[in-house]
């Protein structure tokens, strides 16, 4: 991967196509891999998603950009009942609650652990570009990020 804040910077500044076709080209390319991983198509796509919970709640917070970019993730996993309002609170929550973000960190780190890298590489691009929605990489964000990486 290239230089961590140089690689900040460019997906800070991607237009909205890019953006869209590397983030689908991305995920296409994840889901199939996370399910060979894990054994089933549930639990890659649970992995998946904890990836994207994770880079949004970062930062303890969720912007309208960021929701909008997850609610069809969100929306299969939560239903109808998801909404901006109620994300907005768990991804605080989340993030007010140290140990429990930790753990949930830990636990990605040792999937990583386990994928070739290109794979990291690609969830980390997925995780940097979520956090790049709102055009800024914040430090806390890029601390998450940098965790990933280890």
């Amino acid at each position: 991967m290239k230089e961590f804040n140089e690689l900040c910077k460019e997906f800070e500044q991607l237009d909205a196509a890019t953006y869209t076709a590397l983030l689908a080209e991305k995920s296409l390319k994840l889901l199939p891999a996370l399910h060979a991983v894990t054994g089933n198509g549930v639990d890659g796509a649970a992995l998946f998603a904890s990836f994207v919970l994770g880079a949004i709640a970062a930062d303890g917070k969720l912007s309208e950009e960021e929701y909008l970019l997850c609610y069809p993730l969100l929306h299969a996993f939560f239903g109808d009942e998801v909404n901006y309002d109620d994300c907005k609170v768990a991804a605080k929550l989340l993030r007010s609650e140290g140990r429990a973000f930790k753990k949930s960190l830990e636990e990605i780190v040792d999937v990583l652990g386990g994928l070739s890298e290109e794979l990291k590489d690609d969830v980390v691009i997925v995780c940097l570009m979520i956090c790049a929605l709102d055009g800024k990489i914040s430090l806390k964000e890029k601390n998450w990020i940098k965790k990933l990486v280890k």
